[in-house]
């Protein structure tokens, strides 16, 4: 069976009505993101930083995955499918999808501040200060921030090593390192990026371009991969 390894952005999750903080200026309440989004901001307002991520959990149990998700769930009957997410949200899980590794951390999971390996699975919308975990530290949001260590970059780029297809869809790959998975693919496999955005990569081989939505251009591409 052939791997077929999904490289997902921010592109995917807005056509369900996530917000894209990009396109909207990099802000939230008059708040530059970089101001809520780093381990400095945590440092100084915990309570800000708690607000923001209580936001984006509450708009995301308001929205549903979308055509692009479960046009990568359908792959799984004929592919060995495993998804590469930036994205935070849950919407590829709650499609279906099976495999999915996300680089940036995971919104509807919160983490020690005194041991990153305790992690739990939050069943509101809100994480509070004053919320501890079972060591008595407070509870911090399961994200990667601005200039923290990506560690799942190490297993994605083993992943994206062994694809027999590649394929790119919701992101300008221009954020690193998640953009230089690419550069891990094999020579031979086919590479296809799926954004309206998208615009050529010269020095990738095999890669062919579809400037169109996940709805649209990643459901045609996914039935033609099916069909063939």
């Amino acid at each position: 069976m052939k791997k077929i390894v999904v490289l997902s952005g921010a592109g995917i999750s807005a056509e369900s009505g996530i917000s894209t903080f990009r396109d909207a200026g990099g802000l939230w309440e008059n708040h530059r993101i970089e101001e809520v989004a780093t381990y400095e901001a945590w440092e100084r307002d915990h309570e800000l930083v708690l607000k923001f991520y209580n936001q984006r959990r509450k708009q995301l149990l308001e929205v549903k995955p979308n055509a692009g998700h479960y046009s990568l769930v359908k792959l799984e009957e004929k592919f060995d499918v495993q998804i590469i997410t930036q994205n935070v949200d849950d919407l590829h899980e709650r499609a279906g999808s099976k495999n999915v590794l996300h680089l940036h951390g995971e919104l509807r999971k919160v983490r020690s501040t005194a041991d990153p390996n305790l992690v739990y699975k939050l069943d509101s919308w809100e994480l509070n200060k004053g919320d501890l975990c079972e060591k008595g530290s407070q509870l911090r949001p399961h994200i990667v921030w601005f200039g923290e260590a990506v560690p799942m970059i190490v297993p994605a780029a083993k992943i994206s090593s062994e694809a027999d297809i590649f394929i790119v869809v919701g992101t300008s790959m221009l954020v690193y390192p998640a953009a230089g998975l690419i550069d891990y693919v094999p020579v031979k496999s086919p590479k296809y990026l799926v954004d309206p955005n998208a615009r050529e990569i010269r020095h990738i081989s095999n890669l062919t371009v579809i400037p169109e939505k996940a709805g649209t251009g990643l459901v045609k591409l996914v039935d033609e991969l099916l069909a063939n």
